[in-house]
C-alpha cells in the first residue's frame, strides 16, 4: 500500500467525468488498498479515485457502527463502492 496525493480545488481534474468499473481486478484492488491508508493518512472519513488523481468510478468510506455486546468488538467497518457499468443501466431503466 501507498499514501497517495490528494488532489484539492482548482485542480481540473476534480470536474473530470470518471469512467465506470467494469470487474475488478489486481489494479483497482490497489488503488483501493492505496486509497485506504491515504483516507487514514489525511484523517479523513471518505475519498474518491478521482482525488487522488485516478478517474474511475470508486469511492470508499469510513462507516463507524454501533457494537452490540455479544459481537467481537470492531473498530471500523470500510465500505468501498465501485460504480459497475451494468448497475448504472439497471438503475437507469427504472
Amino acid at each position: 500500500m501507498a499514501i497517495r496525493t490528494i488532489i484539492t480545488e482548482p485542480n481540473k481534474l476534480l470536474r473530470q467525468i470518471s469512467k465506470p468499473v467494469n470487474s475488478v481486478g489486481k489494479e483497482e484492488q490497489k488503488l483501493m488498498d492505496d486509497m485506504l491508508e491515504t483516507m487514514y493518512d489525511a484523517n479523513g472519513i471518505g475519498l474518491a479515485a478521482i482525488q487522488v488523481g485516478v478517474p474511475k468510478r470508486i469511492i470508499i468510506q469510513l462507516l463507524k457502527i454501533k457494537i452490540q455486546k455479544k459481537q467481537p468488538m470492531r473498530k471500523d467497518v470500510f465500505l468501498c463502492q465501485i460504480s459497475l457499468q451494468k448497475l448504472i443501466d439497471l438503475v437507469s431503466v427504472k
